[in-house]
């Protein structure tokens, strides 16, 4: 499809567009992922494995979310 037909398509919005899109190389700008260590002592660890449970999430997803939380009032 030419980027005419799909631009006239969008803007009359007269059907989803999304059939169109090749979304296998999708990218989100500033939020690839690279991995890192970080070393936290023991107790550290277990208080973050006893929060993951009481919220029924892992343990990388509460770290990442605190992170993001505290990240947002820099």
């Amino acid at each position: 499809m030419k980027a005419e037909a799909f631009d006239q398509k969008f803007d009359e919005n007269q059907e989803d567009i999304i059939d169109n899109l090749d979304l296998s190389q999708l990218r989100r700008p500033g939020y690839e992922q690279r991995r890192i260590d970080v070393d936290f002592p023991v107790w550290m660890i277990e208080a973050l494995d006893r929060e993951a449970l009481r919220l029924g999430v892992s343990r990388q997803s509460i770290i990442k979310v605190w992170i993001a939380e505290r990240l947002e009032h820099v």
